[in-house]
């Protein structure tokens, strides 16, 4: 008999919801992002539920759009995300913590660093989620005057994971003996000097931490362009992908994965969760009854500046009960503003239209009972539409509390998720093999 495939789940959990109205929604907490107790307590909910990770994306700069527009949204403060994972590593004990960690604006060092860190304190449940980041005035806050091109910044980043994993690897897992007779700490030829010198990156190494849990922490990766589908086939153990319907789906799912063969890369070690926007109700008209309240508290200031961040392009100069204009290419997410453009054009919608969805949440969404939501991941996942979903929440807690009481209970029932984690490490979690040393034999030195 064949073992039922099974959903993974992750929680976006930064900002606590996507949608700009949710900290607005009755009941919410509107102070979610930035309260400390509030995320602990979305944090030990999560892993009651048995979800595999707690997922923070991450901002460089306050978001760029009007102030009208930025004075109305709950992302403009959230934690620095390695500060509040370790705190949460101590409060938890399963579920992963997977942090955001840009390539464009840091060193290898500091990030090979501080995931090891993670994952030694967490116990080996630390992920790296890769972006390039796509917000310009993010350049403003390093001393650049101008956003490096998009494609120069997935070259940089693919450059940046080979430094990144190989001071990873900078210790065999054997090297540190700690021989309190013979005064040996560790064995220096159980060590490597990496000695990087590349087109953008300049690293000796080795890195000053021993090889963690996982061996290296579980890389994850977002972008859905060319160069990001590459990327991800090439190095990704996750894929948190944005695809707004099935249909749109399966051929990404099949491409990457098809991506991954070619570069000699087993497919199954790669799962790709795309963003689900999941409405709770007792029946479905409740549940698109409580996703219209929740979009009738985007304020159009609100929605008109998201769009125009998504399309790369000022829409408030746009005539808003007309159609989408054409837009030319931008600098900005070429994945996101293609997404955009398509909708406009599939559905027909004006520019206010358009905002007014964007400006909420305008992807992926299950909105109806726990029944109907099972019904429609199962269907994601039989049909290789994904191996999962990143679950973006309406509103805390009462929207995490739903989707947590009500409709992992349902996918427990039809055997298409766990009722206990089976082992400690995201990895276990993920179904994902802990990578070789790439410098080292696994125990041929200690077995002499």
């Amino acid at each position: 008999m064949v073992e039922r495939k099974q959903l993974k789940l992750g929680a976006f959990m930064r900002p606590v919801s996507l949608h700009a109205g949710a900290w607005r929604y009755p009941g919410a907490y509107p102070d979610a992002n930035f309260n400390f107790k509030h995320i602990v307590s979305f944090a030990q909910k999560l892993e009651q539920a048995k979800f595999d990770a707690f997922f923070m994306a991450d901002h460089l700069a306050v978001l760029n759009m009007p102030i009208e527009a930025l004075k109305r949204s709950h992302t403009v403060t959230s934690f620095e995300p390695f500060t509040l994972l370790s705190a949460l590593a101590a409060l938890t004990e399963k579920i992963g913590l997977v942090a955001t960690a840009s390539t464009t604006f840091d060193a290898p060092y500091h990030i090979a660093r501080r995931f090891a860190s993670l994952d030694h304190i967490s116990g080996g449940r630390a992920g790296w989620n890769i972006v390039t980041t796509s917000n310009p005035d993010a350049a403003l806050n390093f001393g650049l005057e101008e956003h490096m091109e998009h494609d120069e910044r997935y070259g940089r980043a693919r450059e940046f994971y080979d430094v990144v994993t190989g001071l990873w690897d900078s210790f065999a897992d054997d090297a540190f003996i700690r021989d309190t007779e013979s005064g040996i700490f560790f064995d220096p030829d159980r060590m490597h000097v990496l000695g990087h010198k590349g087109a953008e990156l300049s690293v000796r190494g080795p890195l000053n931490i021993a090889r963690s849990p996982q061996g290296w922490p579980v890389i994850v990766q977002a972008g859905q362009s060319e160069a990001g589908r590459q990327l991800a086939a090439e190095t990704a153990e996750v894929v948190f992908a944005a695809p707004r319907d099935l249909d749109t789906a399966k051929p990404m799912y099949a491409d990457i994965k098809g991506r991954m063969q070619r570069v000699g890369r087993n497919p199954d070690h790669l799962k790709i969760l795309p963003a689900a926007f999941i409405v709770v109700g007792d029946t479905v008209d409740e549940a698109k009854a409580k996703r219209a309240k929740l979009d009738s508290l985007v304020h159009y200031d609100s929605a008109i500046a998201q769009l125009s961040i998504t399309l790369g392009h000022d829409a408030s100069k746009f005539d808003p009960d007309a159609p989408l204009p054409e837009i030319p290419e931008s600098n900005a997410s070429k994945s996101g503003r293609e997404q955009a453009i398509r909708l406009a054009q599939r559905e027909n919608l004006t520019v206010r239209q358009l905002a007014q969805r964007l400006g909420g949440y305008g992807g992926l969404a299950f909105v109806g009972t726990p029944a109907t939501i099972a019904d429609e991941m199962e269907k994601w996942l039989d049909e290789r539409g994904s191996d999962g979903f990143n679950v973006v929440f309406p509103f805390l807690p009462q929207g995490l509390n739903d989707v947590a009481d009500r409709v992992i209970p349902e996918l427990q029932r039809r055997g298409l998720f766990r009722k206990e984690y089976e082992g400690t490490t995201l990895r276990e979690h993920l179904g994902l093999p802990r990578p070789e040393n790439r410098f080292f034999a696994p125990a041929a030195h200690a077995a002499q």
